[in-house]
């Protein structure tokens, strides 16, 4: 037995690529063009990956619009003036707003799993977005001839078909990204908003096995996007307890960057279920300072005085770059960020007697 480590997902892309995405929204540079830069993106991230030591790698989300919008790049049916997130440092992201039905994903996550998994021999996990951030997209007032209710029935059948697709095409694991989750408590602190996301998300994971929910899993974090967050100031002890009753077999959270991780930990070890191991957070994507192996291990210590060693494994507070235009962090950082982690892990690992 050791202690599991993996990656969030996405890795800063490389300068080139972040230009090509530019050009190819000005219409510069055609699609084959944009597919090239990608794949190249692609080879050089997993290469790095492989070199940190990690035992699983990602795709790095190096082809994907931003984590949250994927299966929406492409579709006529959407319209610019959807949902505000606002972050700590001033600055937005808009998701698009949905016109007409019925709603289908443009594009599936397997896309990007399968073009990894021809690079690496090694095991790839694959992000998906949670059904409850793409729910956002329904406008408040309707849609003439297309229920809420029309849409969540096609919402979850197409939330179900990304994750299945993705276990089907041999991912390692698949990860659900429920960044929302924490965020809903800023926008509703009497924790309604975010048991009907729970609620929803259970809808997608009851068409799972046992099994097969034990390859599924939930992230949360207070958002991580140009060095800013949305949520960190909302209390984890409203998020946590409802967390755990998401029927997956694993939890990535956010513990690093956060300023009472004790507390945090306390709580998860008193609603981390039977079927469930957790992944704490050790490494702050949006701290341009890299912890040191040492550091990782302690932290790593820390969360095994409240967690069965059996049921620990560590992860990166969130990913590093989850929206393609996102500069403020630099590969370099990111990937020695990654190492650290893995040989803390190790390090960990080998106190405990487990390594």
């Amino acid at each position: 037995m050791t202690i599991p480590t993996e990656p969030i997902g996405s890795i800063p892309r490389p300068a080139y690529l972040v230009s090509g995405l530019g050009d190819f929204a000005a219409g510069r540079i055609d699609a084959n063009a944009l597919a090239e830069l990608e794949a190249k993106a692609l080879a050089e991230t997993i290469g790095r990956l492989e070199e940190t030591g990690s035992p699983v790698l990602t795709d790095g989300e190096q082809g994907k619009p931003s984590f949250a919008t994927y299966p929406l790049a492409g579709s006529d049916s959407l319209a610019p003036d959807g949902v505000v997130i606002p972050f700590a440092d001033g600055h937005t992201r808009q998701l698009p707003k949905l016109t007409a039905g019925p709603f289908r994903y443009q594009t599936y996550a397997d896309e990007y799993l399968v073009r990894a998994k021809k690079l690496t021999g090694k095991p790839v996990k694959q992000a998906v977005i949670a059904a409850s951030a793409i729910g956002l997209i329904y406008p408040p007032d309707g849609i003439e001839g297309y229920s809420h209710d029309q849409f969540v029935a096609d919402l979850v059948d197409e939330a179900a078909a990304d994750i299945r697709r993705s276990l089907d095409a041999g991912a390692d694991s698949v990860q659900i990204d429920f960044t929302e989750g924490r965020l809903s408590l800023k926008l509703d602190p009497s924790g309604e908003l975010l048991r009907s996301f729970v609620e929803l998300n259970n809808q997608v994971l009851e068409r799972f096995t046992e099994q097969e929910r034990q390859r599924i899993g939930v992230h949360t974090c207070p958002g991580g996007d140009q060095d800013s967050v949305h949520s960190l100031d909302v209390d984890y002890s409203g998020l946590l307890p409802t967390l755990f009753r998401l029927n997956v077999g694993r939890v990535y959270v956010q513990l690093a960057s956060e300023d009472d991780p004790e507390k945090a930990l306390r709580i998860i070890a008193e609603h981390l279920r039977p079927d469930q191991r957790v992944f704490v957070g050790v490494t702050d994507p949006i701290d341009p300072r890299v912890e040191t192996a040492e550091e990782v291990r302690d932290r790593v210590l820390a969360a095994a005085r409240h967690i069965p060693v059996d049921r620990l494994g560590t992860c990166d507070d969130c990913g590093f770059s989850p929206f393609a235009d996102d500069v403020s962090t630099s590969r370099d950082t990111a990937f020695a960020k990654i190492a650290a982690r893995v040989e803390g892990t190790r390090q960990a690992a080998e106190t405990l007697g487990v390594g």
